[in-house]
Parts: C-alpha cells; sequence; structure tokens
C-alpha cells in the first residue's frame, strides 16, 4: 500500500493580475512587516536592559535630573531657566559616574565577612603576596569597609 499524490488541490487565492514579464514589485507582505517589528521590539529591548544596567547605578542623579529638567522645560524660561541648567547638567554627569557592578556587590558581601581585625590582617597578608595593580580592587573595597567602620555611630549607618 503506497501513497498516492494529492491531484485535488484547491488553489484559494488568484492573483488579480496574470503574471507578466514587466510584472511590478511585489508589495511587502505583511509578515515580513510582522517580522521586522519583531526584531525591531527585540533588539529595543536588548539595548534597554544594557542601558538599565547602567542607570542602576546612577538612579538618583537621573532622576534628579529628568525632575529638574522636566520642571525647567515646563516653567519655561528658556536655556537659562533655573531648573533646565542644572538638570541637564545632572543628566550629563551621570554616565562619567563609576557604576557598580553585580560581581563588585558581590564581592563588596563577601569580604565583608572578614569583619574582625585579625581576619582583615591575614586577608591584607595574602593580598601582600601579589601585584598590587592585581589587587587594586579588593585593596579599595577593604578600605571603603575599614572607613565606614570607623564612622561615627550616631551619624553614619553600621
Amino acid at each position: 500500500m503506497t501513497l498516492r499524490p494529492r491531484r485535488n488541490l484547491v488553489l484559494w487565492r488568484q492573483s488579480a493580475r496574470s503574471p507578466g514579464r514587466y510584472r511590478e514589485a511585489p508589495v511587502a507582505r505583511g509578515r515580513r512587516i510582522r517580522r521586522w517589528t519583531r526584531l525591531g521590539g527585540l533588539i529595543i529591548l536588548i539595548g534597554l536592559r544594557a542601558v538599565g544596567r547602567g542607570v542602576l547605578a546612577r538612579w538618583r542623579l537621573i532622576l534628579a535630573g529628568t525632575v529638574l529638567t522636566v520642571a525647567g522645560a515646563i516653567l519655561g524660561g528658556g536655556p537659562g531657566s533655573p531648573f533646565l541648567l542644572p538638570g541637564l547638567m545632572l543628566l550629563l554627569s551621570a554616565p562619567l559616574l563609576p557604576g557598580h557592578s553585580r560581581a563588585r556587590a558581590k564581592l563588596e558581601r563577601d569580604l565583608a565577612a572578614y569583619s574582625t581585625p585579625a581576619e582583615r590582617r591575614d586577608l591584607e597578608a595574602t593580598l601582600d603576596q601579589y601585584p598590587r595593580n592585581t589587587t587594586r580592587e579588593l585593596r579599595e573595597i577593604l578600605a571603603s569597609q575599614a572607613a565606614a567602620d570607623r564612622r561615627i555611630p550616631s551619624l553614619g549607618r553600621r
């Protein structure tokens, strides 16, 4: 028992014009438009995620800059507005500040486990065995944590 080819195929749609030698270029199909729309949306999403990672570290500056810029634009007064110029300066200076990555935040949490002075001395002795440029980030984190520990408890957070 073998399968026979189908002979009763139905043509559901027939073109209004018969194909000729000098046929016009086909109109863009809906499928192609939807595909480009999806690809464009995907590229925008990937770009926004990358921007979002950078914005998370500096969200306060960006928020303040946005509020001041919008207030300056709404209140008017041109570019010399008392709100517009500081807002634009905050927005433009935010990308210039160093951000904190997730890896650095994890490293800071891991280094916070060395809380006693004896543990810190042991870690610093271990770090002294390596070149300074290799351990620079670790030393900066330890120094900032040590400075945070020396704050006056009533003025700083602990």
